[in-house]
């Protein structure tokens, strides 16, 4: 099991060319990541607003797949624990509750500034955009994650994709940065 824990926040959750990048990336042991039963409601919530027409039982399926392939991502908030937590949106609280009762050393998500740097600091919980969580990654294990990128672009056929296929899915989704440096590896 991988010593470094990342929460993934709803937001991350969603694109599903990022998701399935951040997990595949986690089932490789490069990191364990972490959600709530609430982070995975708030992202099929999402994924239902952009995509309306969306089959619900597919949803649920890949969120249930997620669980089955990683049985200790899921963590279970403690109501007392977000109610000592103070945010500016304080719907976030549940996001750092998971944080904490996982003990995760990250929260990966597009909303940094969500998360004040002086509540997450006193949490010793650092908060990380997507893009530089991946570009990340790819310093600590190149190849490997290179090698991520080209198994994730040849296993996706519907529709088809290149790895520049791909990395284009990638900037769109958020993470232009990371994006780029996998155009210039492949």
């Amino acid at each position: 099991m991988a010593r470094y824990s990342a929460v993934l926040d709803a937001c991350v959750l969603v694109p599903i060319a990022l998701a399935d990048t951040l997990l595949r990336v986690a089932e490789r042991g490069l990191y364990r990541p972490l959600w709530s039963e609430q982070l995975l409601e708030e992202a099929r919530d999402a994924i239902g607003e952009i995509h309306p027409m969306a089959d619900a039982a597919r949803i649920d399926r890949r969120f249930a797949t997620m669980d089955a392939a990683f049985e200790d991502a899921r963590i279970e908030a403690h109501p007392e624990v977000v109610i000592e937590i103070q945010l500016p949106d304080l719907d976030d609280r549940h996001v750092v509750a998971t944080a904490v009762v996982g003990r995760a050393d990250a929260i990966v998500t597009m909303n940094v500034k969500d998360f004040p740097i002086e509540v997450m600091e006193s949490l010793a919980i650092e908060v990380v955009h997507p893009d530089d969580f991946l570009l990340n990654q790819l310093d600590l294990a190149p190849r490997l994650v290179v090698d991520i990128v080209m198994e994730q672009a040849a296993q996706t056929t519907s529709p088809k994709l290149t790895p520049i296929d791909l990395a284009s899915r990638l900037a769109r989704a958020g993470v232009p940065k990371f994006s780029d440096e996998i155009r210039r590896l492949v």
